[in-house]
């Protein structure tokens, strides 16, 4: 019998799960762990800027069935399911967290996850940075948009979109003017760069789940509740999973477009998201609203990994068909 050996990415991000859980690390620390993630993220995207042609850049921007699929998953379809499935999760879940759902469906596609997950798989980074991007900055203006609308709470914050602006943009934008010098560089280390890539979303799992065991996110929660939680996730992710796979292949886009829609437009930011909440809702119903994102950011992270590391060991052919 011949036994498989374990995915040591999918093996690193459980860990780094585990231990955010069960370990109440000292803020210092937490705030050491938070900022090497910053910094590592932002030197992730200098790199994507210097490994990436800018001829791939503006192809990715200007593939409009690509981008334009991003779009209606996270902004149109997501929210969506989020308003028709809410009144059904009230009994099951508790109001709180129905919202936090309801929530979740209005926020942006991450950003480092997603075109992280894009090259991993071998799909079209160049499109999976711009529609990430573009995703993130309008998620600014929609979400708090879609929150005013559909949950009568207004408010927003404009600290996330400096956030995008400095910490990813400005390093893909520094690395795309050094890229004709040393982008040749770059690109010959490809096994490098993915456990570079690899690495970061591990260092930023671990960030996440440690901030919300220090914030006491999981107070309060029974287990029953915990098993909703991830029952509904995970339903909710294996559909958006599957619509933007298929919808894509009917589209007629190439393997390579069709990770970047997979990859991006099933993904909600938990980075983004946080924040926002906290400046949109009121202190008492952050926990409850956050948790829902907190839980189903993990599945995604989980998931996504496996599903990004089998296919970029699959050959091309093995993806031709929808």
């Amino acid at each position: 019998m011949v036994v498989k050996k374990l995915d040591p990415f999918l093996v690193a991000i459980i860990a780094a799960l585990v231990v955010g859980l069960i370990w109440p690390a000292p803020d210092g620390l937490r705030s050491g762990i938070s900022t090497a993630g910053d910094v590592l993220v932002a030197l992730l995207f200098l790199l994507y800027g210097l490994r990436l042609r800018t001829t791939e850049v503006l192809s990715g921007l200007t593939n409009w069935k690509v981008q334009g699929l991003i779009f209606a998953s996270t902004y149109i379809v997501f929210p969506l399911v989020g308003l028709a499935i809410h009144p059904l999760l009230v009994p099951v879940v508790g109001d709180g967290f129905a919202t936090g759902f309801l929530y979740l469906a209005f926020l942006p596609s991450t950003i480092q996850s997603s075109v992280t997950f894009t090259s991993i798989a071998g799909g079209d980074t160049g499109a999976a940075v711009c529609a990430a991007t573009f995703s993130n900055v309008i998620g600014m203006f929609l979400t708090p948009l879609y929150v005013l609308v559909f949950m009568n709470i207004a408010g927003a914050s404009a600290g996330s979109l400096t956030n995008v602006l400095t910490q990813l943009l400005l390093p893909f934008i520094i690395g795309q003017l050094l890229q004709p010098k040393l982008g040749d560089r770059i690109r010959r280390h490809p096994r490098s760069l993915r456990v570079y890539d690899q690495g970061t979303v591990v260092v930023i799992v671990l960030a996440a789940v440690l901030d919300s065991t220090a914030a006491n996110t999981w107070d309060g929660v029974s287990a029953w509740q915990i098993i909703g939680l991830i029952a509904i996730s995970s339903a909710l992710l294996a559909f958006i999973l599957s619509f933007t796979w298929y919808v894509s292949g009917w589209a007629k886009i190439t393997r390579a477009g069709r990770i970047a829609v997979l990859m991006c437009g099933s993904k909600k930011s938990l980075a983004t998201g946080l924040p926002m909440a906290q400046a949109i809702f009121p202190a008492a119903v952050i926990g409850p609203i956050a948790v829902p994102v907190i839980v189903f950011h993990q599945i995604q992270l989980l998931v996504c990994a496996v599903i990004a590391s089998r296919m970029g060991r699959l050959p091309e052919d093995a993806w031709s068909r929808p």
